[in-house]
């Protein structure tokens, strides 16, 4: 529990007994900044690379949405991020990190020119951070997110705030890591904040989505060759399939009912993403998955 100071208090006695309005609007904008701030990151986009140096492998980056993390205060200004650690998947010659921005810096994919340039910067930002080289060519993934929603969550809760700084008027880049006394700075005005609504906000927050139950087979031919891997999810919340997010990789599958289900699997065999299908029986509330292997 938080405790205020008397001065805040008799504020918001006062305030309550005065203008009973707008005291109510200040408690429900502080339990708006409380759900904002404790909302865990989200996957926006995934790009996909190769580290060129020291050991050239694949490189996935998770671009994601995350409100705890500031928007920059003018187009000027440092651009703040949070970056998880870069992590190496042992059994497949590929690396992922976690990077994640303000929601509203990641609008500008709607401007192909900033997108591109925010890219850039955060590739940047890897190669000097991580001492590593990468490759300047990147495409987008046809999935969101690679690995599972709970690594990602970790990685980013666990990682650094360092900041980037864009000069848009002569069109250079430059990262700076903040020194320590800019850096301890900032997570001293983030953590007041949430001193400030802590308490307000203990039975307000959402619930995180829940994992469903769900059943994953392999088809065979006569040859015991697989043919087919088919996953069976139940949703009994759900009563349409448009309320049902799907994206699928050829070794990953996510499927996600915004604030009841999110399930995410790496699949046992490579499959064709093109030639997958998905049926949703309501009866039943079981959406099943067919994904032929490659």
């Amino acid at each position: 529990m938080t405790l205020r100071s008397q001065g805040q208090v008799n504020m918001l006695d006062e305030m309550a007994e005065s203008t009973p309005e707008s005291y109510h609007r200040f408690m429900q904008q502080q339990l708006e900044d409380a759900k904002q701030y404790c909302a865990p990151p989200e996957p926006h986009l995934c790009l996909q690379t190769h580290i060129l140096d020291p050991n050239e492998k694949s490189l996935f980056i998770n671009l994601c949405r995350w409100k705890r993390v500031p928007a920059p205060k003018s187009p000027t200004d440092p651009i703040p991020l949070s970056a998880g650690p870069l992590e190496e998947v042992s059994d497949k010659l590929y690396s992922i990190i976690d990077i994640a921005y303000n929601p509203t810096v990641l609008q500008r994919e709607e401007n192909q020119a900033e997108m591109d340039h925010l890219i850039r910067l955060t590739f940047k930002y890897i190669e000097e951070h991580y001492n590593i080289s990468l490759s300047h060519s990147y495409h987008i993934a046809t999935f969101t997110l690679k690995g599972s929603l709970k690594r990602m969550k970790e990685s980013l809760r666990g990682g650094p705030a360092p900041l980037f700084n864009k000069n848009i008027r002569n069109g250079t880049f430059s990262s700076r890591v903040p020194n320590h006394k800019a850096e301890t700075e900032v997570l001293d005005v983030t953590q007041s904040k949430v001193h400030l609504i802590e308490e307000i906000a203990s039975m307000e927050l959402p619930e995180e989505a829940i994992i469903p139950a769900y059943e994953l087979t392999i088809a065979k031919d006569a040859n015991r060759k697989p043919l087919k891997i088919e996953l069976k999810v139940e949703l009994p919340k759900v009563s349409s399939v448009s309320e049902c997010e799907l994206s699928i990789s050829r070794d990953d599958v996510i499927v996600e009912v915004p604030e009841k289900y999110k399930l995410q699997l790496d699949l046992p065999e490579l499959v064709n993403e093109e030639a997958t299908t998905a049926t949703f029986n309501k009866g039943k509330g079981v959406l099943l998955i067919t994904m032929p292997i490659l």
